[in-house]
């Protein structure tokens, strides 16, 4: 599937929907290891960006977007539509991503 055609909006401008799918998702659950934590609460004394938090949430997001996109696939959609992001912690240090959507096949106008 194209990254271009994942969006958050409830359509695509180009495109008709011609059927609906429903849901699709992409889950992935992380935790920073323990040398991490570490090393991100001596970051953290000093304030500001925390480098490497970010490349975990970046990590974590990708995966579930690319999964979410691979769901997509399989059940026939050519495009997803309403598109977001959701997180939540599981336990301490561990958080579960969540990219869904709603699987759609369009065709160009």
């Amino acid at each position: 599937m194209e990254a271009s055609l994942i969006t958050t909006s409830t359509g695509l401008e180009g495109y008709k929907i011609v059927k609906h799918l429903g849901v699709v998702r992409g889950i992935t659950v992380r935790s920073r290891s323990a040398l991490g934590n570490i090393a991100g609460g001596f970051q953290s004394l000093f304030g500001g960006r925390l480098p490497i938090y970010v490349e975990l949430c970046e990590n974590s997001r990708e995966e579930a977007f690319q999964l979410m996109a691979q769901h997509a696939q399989t059940v026939g959609a050519n495009a997803i539509i309403n598109m977001r992001y959701d997180a939540n912690e599981i336990m301490q240090g561990i958080t579960e991503v969540l990219a869904y959507g709603t699987a759609v096949v369009v065709e160009k106008i």
